[in-house]
C-alpha cells in the first residue's frame, strides 16, 4: 500500500511482473501502438505526395530512399499497422458490444487478427507487386 500525505492508505497499481504475459496483452498494446503508427506512417505519405508535386528530381530522390531495404521494412510494417488497427478494432467493437469475453475466446480472436494482419499486409504486397523479384498475374 502506498501513502499519501494524508496518511491514507491506499492500494497501488500492479506492476508487469506481476502479470502473466498473453496474447490479449499484446493485442491491447500493438491496438495502440498501431494507432500511433498510422500517424507516422501518414506523414510518409504527404511526404511522397509533396515529393511528386516537387517535380521529377524529388520524386527520383524518394523513390531511392524508399527502394532501400531498410525503408522497405518500415513500409511494410506500415501495412500491417492498417491492416491489424483495422482488424482488431472490428474485434473491439465486438468486445464493446460486450462479446468475446470469455478468456479462451479473447485469445483465440486476438490470435486470429494477430494471424490475418500478417497475411494480410503480405497478400497486399503481393498483389501490389511490392516484392522484389516475385511476379503475380504472369506479366510480361
Amino acid at each position: 500500500m502506498a501513502q499519501i500525505g494524508t496518511g491514507e492508505q491506499r492500494p497501488l497499481s500492479p506492476h508487469l511482473q506481476v502479470w502473466r504475459w498473453h496474447v490479449t496483452m499484446l493485442g491491447s498494446i500493438l491496438h495502440r501502438a498501431t494507432g500511433f503508427a498510422n500517424y507516422v506512417g501518414v506523414a510518409l505519405i504527404v511526404l511522397w505526395l509533396f515529393a511528386a508535386a516537387m517535380g521529377p528530381g524529388r520524386y527520383a530522390q524518394y523513390e531511392q530512399i524508399a527502394a532501400h531495404p531498410i525503408t522497405q521494412i518500415i513500409l511494410f510494417g506500415f501495412t500491417f499497422s492498417i491492416v491489424y488497427h483495422l482488424l482488431n478494432g472490428v474485434r473491439h467493437l465486438f468486445l464493446d458490444a460486450g462479446a468475446g469475453y470469455k478468456p479462451a475466446f479473447a485469445s483465440m480472436t486476438a490470435w486470429i487478427v494477430l494471424g490475418l494482419s500478417l497475411i494480410g499486409a503480405a497478400a497486399i504486397w503481393l498483389l501490389a507487386g511490392l516484392v522484389p523479384g516475385v511476379a503475380i498475374g504472369g506479366g510480361a
